[in-house]
């Protein structure tokens, strides 16, 4: 178990570099969601522009929470691998961020959703395995990705 302390700036730590993703990732996404994005044929179930940001807050919020509570409980080889894959679905969002929105290559978007998609998977069944609160946070957001992978193909297959 960790210091008081080191767990107050491993959470701060999480929080952070959590947000900062989705900093970055908005970045992104504002380079071409009012031009481009707007254009494309979409599912008519698609939610409303408006939606997606607090979604993503409360989701990156859960999933520092997740990575910090995994971090927290200690060093040992299954909480390292489990956050390796933490990280690594950390990049891969910021990937799919910068294919979709940056790029605006759906077919390759897509692709690499269902590799995230994917990781999530097996960084939720890791976490669960660990410290099931950390697998249960993990568990909305795995679910938005299955509904934004959902939404990404109707995104392809329309345009």
């Amino acid at each position: 178990m960790r210091s008081p302390k080191a767990n107050a700036i491993g959470l701060a730590t999480f929080l952070s570099v959590c947000f900062l993703r989705f900093e970055v990732g908005s970045w992104v996404t504002a380079t071409s969601v009012g031009t481009w994005y707007r254009s494309l044929q979409k599912a008519s179930f698609n939610p409303p522009e408006g939606y997606f940001s607090p979604v993503w807050i409360i989701l990156y919020f859960l999933m520092a929470i997740a990575g910090w509570r995994i971090w927290s409980i200690g060093d040992s080889r299954a909480e390292r691998v489990a956050l390796v894959f933490f990280a690594a679905q950390l990049a891969l969002n910021m990937v799919w961020s910068v294919l979709f929105f940056g790029y605006q290559k759906v077919s390759f978007a897509l692709a690499e959703m269902i590799v995230l998609l994917l990781t999530v998977m097996a960084t939720t069944v890791l976490f669960w395995r660990i410290d099931r609160l950390s697998g249960l946070l993990l568990a909305p957001y795995l679910l938005w990705l299955g509904f934004a992978t959902v939404l990404t193909t109707f995104i392809w297959r329309l345009n």
